[in-house]
């Protein structure tokens, strides 16, 4: 609070020149008032002589009483301390005194006393006939002492009290400022006392109402898309996922659907008690949790009672069977540790598919593949196969890592860009996407490339080149000079020191052009890696970049990051987006979302926007922004 400080020191400053002014007039007034009293009893001596020579001369002015004057009047003039001493008739000296130790100054009084007497006086200066000692140089030095250690004290009382008016102003800034956490940590000595106490418990209040609004939010987001027994996916949760893996054209993307069940699951829940079934049920999705957990964008669903689905998108066919085997046997392992069940206890059915196949037909696949499965008999797996395998997927790892590497030095990386936009169809921001060209010519889509880019630790220098010609080619050409533009960081990135070293050095010598850009960020990564990424983003907020979080809804997670981070936009996902006008369960999670983020100036977009009434509904809802096919479909960077 710079101008707070300013204000004090001023005021302070006024204080004393005020202090020092009064005490300097006080003095003044004193001293005058000195002089003019000493003077004034000066005059008055000098008025009693004038009496007691009248009274004197009054009977005769024979010579004899110049004798009586002799006798009475040098002793007074001495005690008078007089230098010279004239009494005068008709211009004739009638009596004359002279002091033995005549001094050049003094104040001289005339006066007439009648018949033609004149009498003329010099006496010392009154101020100059004492002279100080050190009793009453103690005396003021004593009391100057005292005034200065009183200015003191006043000075210490009034710095502390406008110190706490300074506490309490940077309280204020910093809740303004939106760091609430920092302002109910530094408490300080705020006064007045009471307004600091009730600051302090606004601002608990607040922290635990936020706390109740993001368990409240989880709560409704939980009860929509999660199964109430298990705490996976739900049925809904799977539909809306599908949806969003596939458009008008079909799946957007490769991988394999898997469906799980268990043969007889109620008898023999009847059999040994829920209890039972519910812990090994619980051991099993830990165990197929843990197995995902390497597979990215992954779904673990649970579509009835004794039936699950995982779905695991950009996988290969072969990597997809040897999946299938490790899931069955690893759950086998789980239930057989736990109960006695029979052989064919288990069974899995998987639909490998790949781009453009229907999403419809892809789980009547599942289905047939877990009938199979079945019919072979004892606890088994089937794949349905109808010649889907990719050919790009199948490529090894050692391959993919020397394609990447060759686009990297070549420069084979191409921008396309996807506008977002507003209630008005004006442009909010573009999102820049990446495609990759091999040496054929042919695009490689970043569903294919970005997985096997996070494999072979590549994705950091993929996304230097997306932001070096973003900042180098891209913004430079823009005629709009107000137009942003938005780009993916990924968890790796984000974690590798040299490359936040290079963007830091990269964005302040560019600083003109960081206001324009957006970092977009995974909810799913910031929720998991706090700790981690609250450094690099804090960075990228401070010099001037907005953060974005993407895939909002993909997960069922607390939305307290929002408190943590410096977020200024986030997009919703396309499970929660695609037909929301029919889903009345997403409809719900968008106006909790909402309303958990009242008062905090976060702008939602929503993403894969296909048709008017899922624009229509989401701006009724409160979503300022949207980005999709509805509005346009990624255009190539030139």
């Amino acid at each position: 609070m710079i101008l707070t400080r300013i204000l004090t020191k001023k005021l302070t400053s006024f204080w004393l020149m005020s202090l020092a002014g009064v005490a300097f007039i006080g003095f003044l007034t004193a001293m005058f008032s000195f002089f003019q009293l000493t003077y004034a009893f000066q005059q008055q001596k000098v008025s009693e002589l004038e009496s007691m020579l009248q009274q004197q001369l009054a009977v005769s002015v024979a010579p004899e009483a110049k004798w009586q004057l002799n006798n009475w009047l040098p002793p007074l003039l001495h005690a008078y301390q007089a230098q010279s001493f004239i009494l005068t008739k008709d211009e004739a000296t009638f009596f004359e005194f002279q002091s033995e130790n005549p001094q050049s100054a003094g104040v001289r009084y005339s006066s007439e006393l009648g018949d033609g007497l004149v009498m003329e006086l010099v006496l010392p200066q009154p101020f100059n006939k004492h002279e100080m000692g050190a009793y009453e140089w103690l005396i003021i030095l004593v009391g100057c002492i005292a005034v200065i250690l009183f200015v003191r004290f006043g000075f210490r009382w009034l710095s502390d009290e406008l110190n706490g008016i300074e506490d309490l102003a940077q309280r204020a800034n910093l809740i303004l400022s939106g760091k609430r956490d920092k302002a109910l940590a530094e408490k300080g000595h705020g006064r007045p006392r009471m307004i600091n106490r009730a600051i302090t418990q606004l601002l608990l209040e607040l922290h635990d109402a936020h706390k109740e609004r993001a368990r409240f939010d989880q709560f409704i987001r939980a009860n929509t898309f999660l199964d109430a027994e298990t705490g996976v996916g739900n049925r809904l949760f799977l539909k809306n996922r599908l949806d969003a893996l596939s458009n008008n054209s079909g799946m957007m993307t490769p991988g394999v659907l898997y469906l799980f069940e268990m043969e007889d699951l109620d008898l023999l829940t009847r059999e040994i008690g829920e209890e039972e079934v519910n812990e090994t049920l619980s051991q099993v999705i830990a165990t197929i949790n843990q197995i995902l957990l390497s597979k990215a964008n992954s779904i673990f669903s649970r579509r009835s009672y004794n039936q699950f689905a995982v779905v695991v998108p950009q996988i290969s066919q072969k990597e997809a069977d040897q999946l299938a085997a490790k899931l069955l046997r690893a759950s086998l392992g789980q239930i057989d540790s736990l109960l006695d069940t029979p052989d064919d206890f288990l069974h899995l059915g998987g639909a490998y598919f790949k781009v453009g196949d229907d999403k419809d037909a892809l789980v009547e696949e599942a289905e047939l593949a877990l009938r199979s499965a079945q019919f072979q008999g004892g606890s088994s797996w089937f794949m349905y196969d109808k010649g889907a395998v990719d050919g790009d997927l199948s490529k090894g790892s050692v391959r993919w890592r020397s394609f990447l590497e060759s686009v990297l030095v070549s420069k084979r990386v191409y921008l396309f860009s996807q506008p977002v936009v507003d209630g008005d169809f004006n442009a909010h921001h573009q999102e820049v996407s990446c495609r990759l060209r091999d040496t054929q010519g042919n695009l490689v889509r970043a569903t294919l490339f970005l997985p096997m880019a996070i494999k072979c630790g590549l994705t950091p220098q993929i996304e230097r080149q997306v932001i070096e010609m973003v900042l180098f080619d891209v913004l430079p050409k823009q005629k709009d000079t107000s137009l942003k533009f938005s780009i993916n960081l990924s968890l790796d990135t984000l974690t590798s020191r040299a490359f936040v070293r290079w963007l830091k050095t990269t964005l302040l010598e560019y600083r003109h052009l960081v206001p324009r850009i957006i970092f977009e960020v995974n909810e799913d990564i910031l929720v998991n890696n706090q700790d981690v990424l609250n450094e690099p983003l804090d960075m990228l907020s401070k010099m001037g970049a907005g953060i974005c979080v993407d895939r909002v809804g993909q997960q069922v997670v607390s939305t307290e990051y929002f408190q943590r981070y410096p977020i200024s936009l986030i997009k919703l996902h396309r499970s929660i987006v695609n037909q929301i006008h029919l889903r009345a369960e997403n409809q719900l999670f968008v106006r909790s979302l909402i309303a958990g983020l009242y008062r905090l100036d976060v702008q939602i977009c929503a993403e894969g926007v296909e048709v008017f009434e899922e624009w229509q509904t989401l701006q009724i809802l409160g979503v300022s922004a949207g980005q999709g096919s509805f509005f346009s479909e990624p255009v190539e960077e030139t």
